[in-house]
């Protein structure tokens, strides 16, 4: 319990590190004492005249940090359930074609329809893509009558690669002077982090994050197999279909403000499992601190490697992914040994 407290208090700390750097260092560093006093006079805790380089810290910086933290956090929280609730170790959203039918409702208003809603058009039809594949995903299980964790698992990987054809064509038949933005898109940003939306993102969190809470027993039960699960009064097929839902409603949130970012879902659970095992009362708050940690500072990341040209988030976090996946193959092997 104590250690576990630990690990609670110095990822908390290492976040709070990595906010502060990220909302410092860019393309131009702002010294601390200037950061500190444009978050006061944005917030209204100090009175004064903003200058231009106190509205980049706060309307451009800070909304950008937290996005990370929040989306990083949510993401991680989606992966344990989606790997609790399927029994695979592998299973992320990517895996179920909510990325994908997100990227395809994204492409779609940027190579056809353009910002025909202005700000918010980009952001609802990723929203609107998640939720037409989450639902297709959901229609399919239900026609087969059953909940495994396999049939779920091919549902999903049937509607990723449906959607993904579609995005393909959308980029190819669609207008080429685009092509940069659907990239740029597709492989995952925090370009559009506003405050104007940053309501809709803790949404997402506290969604995912209080749900899974209350599920927690549920989802510990689970660990030990289905029938254990049923011998406990529990609904394992409609448990397993509720937590997929809320999963995909959470991550078309996600998906819709910042991107396709992938391989945190997959990453964090692995980590966070190793930190403080597999019950899911302490799992669930410290997949939350290492998501947004680790997405915190692949953000930073991004924006110093080309600086000042922004590297794509999401070709750091799938470096990275593809990285842990080399190391967790090889542990696995040497484990069957």
């Amino acid at each position: 319990m104590i250690r576990r407290g630990l690990f609670l208090l110095l990822g908390a700390a290492i976040l709070v590190a990595l906010l502060m750097l990220s909302t410092v260092y860019g393309t131009t560093s702002i010294p601390v004492s200037e950061t500190i006093t444009a978050i006061l006079l944005g917030s209204g805790m100090a009175t004064g005249d903003m200058s231009p380089l106190h509205h980049i810290v706060f309307d451009l910086r800070l909304p950008r940090a937290l996005f990370a933290g929040i989306v990083g956090a949510g993401l991680g929280i989606v992966g344990v359930v989606l790997q609790t609730t399927t029994r695979n170790d592998l299973a992320d959203p990517f895996l179920f074609g909510l990325s994908s039918g997100a990227a395809a409702g994204a492409v779609f208003v940027i190579t056809v329809t353009g910002d025909i809603l202005g700000f918010w058009t980009l952001p609802l039809a990723a929203f609107c893509g998640g939720l037409v594949a989450s639902g297709i995903v959901l229609a399919l299980v239900h026609a087969l009558r059953t909940s495994a964790p396999e049939k779920l698992i091919l549902a999903g990987l049937a509607v990723s690669f449906l959607f993904a054809a579609i995005t393909n064509y959308l980029i190819f038949a669609g207008d080429s002077r685009a092509a940069h933005s659907v990239i740029f898109w597709m492989l995952g940003g925090l370009g559009l982090a506003r405050w104007e939306s940053f309501p809709l993102v803790c949404v997402g969190l506290l969604l995912i994050l209080t749900y899974s809470l209350y599920r927690s027993r549920w989802l510990d039960a689970l660990l030990t197999g289905d029938v254990t699960a049923t011998t406990l009064g529990i609904s394992v097929q409609n448990l397993r279909l509720s937590m997929f839902f809320t999963a995909a409603l959470a991550t078309a949130i996600f998906v819709s403000v910042t991107g396709v970012i992938g391989f945190i879902g997959l990453m964090v659970p692995h980590i966070a499992r190793g930190l403080v095992g597999p019950l899911h009362r302490p799992l669930l708050p410290t997949a939350a601190i290492v998501g947004a940690s680790l997405l915190t500072g692949s953000d930073i990341l991004s924006r110093l490697l080309l600086a000042p040209q922004e590297l794509p988030v999401g070709i750091v976090t799938t470096s990275i992914g593809s990285i842990f996946v080399f190391l967790l193959l090889f542990r696995t092997a040497k484990t069957r040994r």
